[in-house]
């Protein structure tokens, strides 16, 4: 009787025909070539060689709050309101002992400030709660606080705990599109795009630079393209003028002092 043919084991060899296509890398959207986009960091690196944000805090926890209050407000107004609060309440705890009403007293000049006192609350009683009083240093914990999104998480996550991330705000929302930097159609996707375009060696400052830049120089109402250090390389349909500002270092901020 013939033998039965048996089904071979035999792996493919490796240097057999067939062929494993990769999928093409999907192009990061800006209209800066790699170069543009250094130069244009190292300008900024030049200008303000030690950003900082413009809320006054005293630790992670005043600087948690603070962010979360300055939601459709200026730091300059959420500084003046939180001066006098963060003395006497500078920790979860001590903000429990304060209070929601008394909370609400010391920052009713700040929009929403009644749901916001809430949120004060509220998350400082889940820090005691749930993190012995401290606050988390991943996003995906911050988050959870009430009161608390992606932005603000991003924003303790940097000026707090020292990790490169991409604060979206309206400032840097729309100085991405403006510019066509990181062009996209929410905070989200403008995120993702910037961590992607801005070069590695710039990106732990990059959300600050971009912030301040669109606070006092490429404004919401009218950009002021005579004041701007990178003119020459500004890509925007906008932009009046292409000779750059004098590249000099800035003074000093002024923490609380800032004006939107």
């Amino acid at each position: 009787m013939a033998n039965p043919k048996l089904k071979s084991n035999t792996k493919p060899s490796l240097n057999s025909n067939v062929i494993t296509r990769r999928k093409p890398a999907v192009p990061v959207k800006t209209a800066y070539s790699l170069a543009e986009r250094e130069e244009i960091f190292r300008r900024f690196s030049v200008q303000r060689p030690e950003p900082r944000g413009e809320l006054e805090h005293s630790n992670p926890f005043t600087l948690v709050v603070a962010v979360a209050l300055s939601a459709q407000a200026t730091d300059a107004g959420v500084n003046k309101a939180t001066r006098a609060l963060f003395r006497i309440a500078d920790t979860p705890r001590k903000m429990l002992d304060l209070g929601e009403e008394k909370v609400r007293d010391y920052i009713k000049t700040i929009g929403l400030y009644r749901n916001k006192a809430k949120n004060v609350i509220a998350l400082s009683q889940m820090l005691v709660d749930e993190f012995g009083g401290k606050v988390p240093e991943t996003r995906e914990e911050l988050v959870r606080l009430p009161g608390v999104g992606r932005k603000t998480a991003n924003v303790v996550l940097s000026m707090a705990f020292g990790q490169a991330t991409m604060a979206v705000d309206t400032h840097i929302f729309r100085i991405a599109n403006r510019i066509r930097l990181a062009p996209g159609k929410t905070p989200d996707e403008v995120e993702d795009r910037l961590m992607k375009v801005v070069p590695k060696q710039y990106l732990y400052h990059a959300h600050h630079w971009l912030i301040l830049h669109g606070r006092y120089t490429c404004k919401a109402r009218r950009p002021e393209c005579e004041r701007c250090v990178i003119a020459d390389i500004c890509k925007s349909p906008e932009k009046s003028s292409d000779i750059p500002a004098p590249l000099v270092e800035l003074p000093p901020q002024l923490i609380g002092e800032a004006v939107d």
